[in-house]
């Protein structure tokens, strides 16, 4: 990514009286330190320990039971936190709310919108509850979910939580096969599942499949009728004054479990503790996104995407949250911010990519004057997106591009409202968070690209995979490449002035004649080429074996690939990029292959183009767009 002098002028900065108000620098004058945020960064990896101990006292954690210390165990992996501790997640997402207040706002292509206040929300959790124990449920016992984003659902995970029971869920979106190859490794007691669901307008019927889950997972089939309307099964709700069980569990017994992408095998049963999450999610919604009772929040997402749990997290700061369940294509994000009035509003970065193309602008069609904040995720976010926004949206609304993961349900960097914006850079590391980039032999750099690195415990990393009695999956996924340092798999450079660039994944790097690139650049310079609508790059090279960049395109609907535009498209990424970044074939596809949370198949489709097996390198019915992947097998066949 290149980046030139004029992109060391902010974009946005906060004015004072927000700089003060803001709930970062009130939790700085709280812990005597510092508000400029560099600073206050510095402390919290300096001092781990006192800055999670004053986190949680800053964030009102309720304590049952308060905890011996902070660290038991502090090498990485297995590091003890907070031992001794014991509470209720779901405890604290009721404590001290205003039953009437509006806590859930939720639209639908398969029914009207509407609102929950925070008493419609405890009495529906408590009734779901009632049926949850009804079935035998009770703590360690897991829930799955096969439910859409709909207040129901998040309804069903508080209620999950507040037993002690762990939970899991996927999108129904997904096929059977990929929902089996989840659940089936954690044994749930009931499945809670969806009749169907509508998209583009169109009902897709999923009662089948649901029952088909149910079954091969040995699981209690729980109906929803979200489709129909008819709601819960008949007999399933406790009764409307349910009373709420809060069971305080310790800090480390699982909250739920969540799963890699499943683009290369079988997807990793990813276990988070009850109290890592609760401290990272009140850190991240509070602190890092500055959330506020009076915000609507609202992020894209399904059911089995990381960002839904966020999403629900935000419930934590009294926020309201926003809920969609339907097609994002056109303006219907903005037509829902409009309505809902989102304050928040988080997206993908190939969404805004998608508005910078067909040069929308919201603003003028809808009243969005409650926007404040505009979030990215998924990819890294071009810095053409950056200047979409700030040409498009007022001053005041702040852009945040954010990296973090399903591996610790939260950001590692781009989040901190008291920190200027600047084109094509991500914000600083989050609080707590040790982020380093790192070169071959392990040293800590600025000014270069290296692997992104994490060198201290943070509470929300895994506390184990499911089914990895000895550990060594989890060893193998992050702690393999530089032992007792997390390594994330991401391609950074840290800036001078504290903030991060990504460009690409760190296993899918290009690497031409002994030089590293990532992939993000080669995207980014294709930017402003209207008869380019995505594109995907493999680097197929070998050691001692002549370079194999290639390079696969969706044209813009009209364009065809001819030797004219491959050689525009070659001039493109010469002058943006460099001449190693030339790459050596262009072909043409219908589109691009994505999992469900937006992200190019890089690596599977590597392995396909390296001659691998498609059903052992991906699962198709974990990827948003499955039938993309015909065309790469094909291209594969033929080269």
């Amino acid at each position: 990514m290149r980046l030139d002098a004029s992109d060391a002028v902010p974009l946005w900065q906060p004015s004072d009286e927000e700089y003060r108000a803001a709930a970062v620098s009130r939790f700085a004058r709280f812990a005597g330190q510092s508000e400029h945020y560099p600073s206050l960064w510095r402390w919290s990896i300096e001092d781990i320990e006192r800055f999670w101990a004053t986190a949680a006292e800053f964030l009102g954690v309720r304590w049952s039971t308060p905890p011996e210390r902070v660290l038991g165990r502090r090498a990485m992996p297995g590091t003890e936190w907070l031992p001794g501790g014991r509470l209720s997640f779901t405890e604290h997402i009721f404590a001290g709310r205003d039953p009437e207040k509006v806590a859930v706002c939720f639209a639908s292509e398969a029914r009207p919108d509407g609102t929950w206040t925070w008493g419609d929300l405890r009495r529906e959790t408590a009734r779901i509850q009632a049926g949850l124990v009804a079935k035998g449920v009770g703590p360690g016992d897991r829930v799955a979910a096969y439910l859409p984003n709909a207040p129901e659902t998040v309804a069903a995970f508080l209620a999950t939580t507040g037993l002690g029971a762990i939970w899991s869920s996927a999108a129904p979106e997904f096929g059977v096969p990929a929902v089996v190859s989840r659940f089936s490794q954690i044994q749930p007691k009931v499945l809670l599942a969806v009749d169907g669901y509508r998209y583009k307008g169109r009902d897709v019927d999923r009662e089948a499949d649901g029952r088909s889950i149910a079954e091969a997972i040995s699981a209690e089939y729980v109906r929803l009728g979200y489709l129909d309307g008819t709601g819960w099964e008949p007999g399933f709700l406790g009764a409307q004054d349910s009373a709420l069980r809060t069971t305080p569990v310790d800090f480390d017994h699982p909250l739920w479990v969540l799963y890699s992408s499943g683009t290369t095998g079988q997807p990793k049963s990813i276990v988070h503790s009850h109290g890592g999450i609760l401290l990272e999610l009140l850190k991240t919604s509070v602190l890092q996104l500055g959330l506020r009772p009076a915000d609507r929040f609202f992020w894209f997402t399904t059911t089995g995407w990381v960002m839904w749990n966020i999403v629900v997290g935000a419930l934590l700061a009294d926020a309201a949250i926003v809920l969609y369940d339907g097609n994002p294509g056109g303006d219907e994000l903005w037509r829902l911010a409009a309505r809902t009035g989102t304050t928040f509003l988080g997206t993908s970065a190939a969404f805004l990519d998608s508005c910078l193309r067909n040069e929308v602008k919201p603003p003028e069609q809808y009243d969005l004057t409650a926007l404040r904040a505009i979030g990215s995720t998924g990819s890294p976010l071009a810095a053409e997106c950056y200047d979409w926004v700030y040409r498009t949206f007022p001053e005041r609304t702040w852009l945040l591009s954010i990296s973090g993961g399903t591996d610790v349900v939260g950001p590692f960097l781009g989040a901190a409202p008291t920190v200027p914006v600047y084109r094509g850079e991500l914000g600083p590391a989050a609080l707590g968070v040790d982020l380093r980039s790192y070169t071959d032999d392990g040293r800590a750099q600025t000014g270069a690209v290296g692997e992104m690195v994490i060198g201290q415990p943070m509470p929300s990393m895994p506390v184990y995979f499911w089914g990895d009695d000895d550990g060594q999956r989890l060893r193998d996924s992050y702690f393999s490449r530089f032992p007792g340092v997390w390594t994330h798999g991401d391609w950074l450079e840290l800036t001078a002035r504290g903030t991060g660039v990504i460009t690409g994944r760190s296993d899918a790097t290009i690497n031409r004649g002994g030089v590293r690139m990532g992939t993000a650049e080669i995207y980014q310079a294709l930017l402003d080429m209207s008869e380019v609508d995505d594109a995907i790059a493999v680097d197929l090279s070998r050691p001692g074996a002549p370079g194999r960049l290639i390079l696969l395109v969706a044209l813009a609907d009209g364009h065809h690939l001819d030797d004219a535009l491959r050689q525009r498209i070659r001039t493109a990424i010469r002058t943006g990029c460099s001449p190693r970044h030339v790459p050596d074939e262009i072909a043409e596809i219908p589109e691009v292959p994505r999992t469900s949370s937006g992200k190019r198949l890089e690596i599977p489709v590597k392995r396909i183009l390296q001659g691998a097996d498609p059903d052992s390198v991906v699962s198709r019915s974990s990827l948003a767009n499955p039938a993309a992947l015909d065309a790469i097998v094909t291209y594969a066949r033929q080269s």
